[in-house]
């Protein structure tokens, strides 16, 4: 008997979880659309983010949509300024690349080595980007300044962070159709996670 309720009880908690997460994601897309997804992508992503941290903070039984909806209307202006820099960011390095591809001088071509250094530094800055604009009231220029510092500072939480958002992604790839119920609510709980982590190791040596 105990072992049946056992299961029972683990099966209703994986049940709870999918439907959670499955309204959640709905919800980014949703909102994303509404946004006309080039002014919605970004302040759908920060409410996303909104909720998730609500879970890392062990408050599982916030409500989804409430919770959503209040950070989806209160960053909707800051959320597609901290978008239009990171969009401008990524535009620019794409015509850094391609400008290195197309190159002839060999001198040039040496810029490979220190580009991929600066992409996979403004990937891994990109982790706690949303996680940390989210958790603390910071102008936008701190939450990107912030964002680098903690990256470099911690590691091995960026090294998680990146290896199972790489997971993630190419296992979705193999199957699309779960992208509706599992794509960027997943790849919000591998970064905010660890991201909290570091935020919480950073308060408790301030305070110390």
């Amino acid at each position: 008997m105990e072992t049946t309720s056992g299961f029972m009880e683990g099966l209703y908690r994986a049940c709870d979880w999918i439907m959670k997460l499955t309204i959640l994601n709905i919800l980014w897309i949703s909102f994303s659309l509404l946004g006309l997804i080039l002014f919605g992508i970004f302040p759908a992503t920060a409410a996303m983010f909104a909720v998730v941290r609500k879970w890392a903070m062990a408050e599982m039984d916030v409500s989804i949509f409430q919770t959503f909806w209040q950070s989806y209307k209160k960053e909707f202006v800051k959320g597609n300024l901290l978008g239009a820099i990171i969009t401008i960011c990524s535009i620019v390095l794409y015509i850094d690349f391609h400008f290195l591809q197309v190159a002839t001088n060999s001198a040039i071509k040496m810029l490979f080595i220190p580009f991929w250094i600066i992409v996979f530094l403004f990937i891994c800055t990109l982790f706690y980007v949303f996680p940390m604009f989210v958790h603390y009231n910071m102008k936008i220029r701190e939450v990107l300044k912030n964002s680098f510092f903690i990256m470099v500072m911690n590691p091995l939480r960026t090294l998680i962070m990146l290896v199972s958002s790489g997971g993630l992604v190419f296992l979705l790839t193999f199957a699309p159709p779960l992208m509706i119920v599992c794509s960027g609510n997943v790849l919000a709980l591998a970064m905010m996670k660890p991201a909290y982590n570091a935020f919480e190791k950073i308060n408790r040596h301030h305070t110390n």
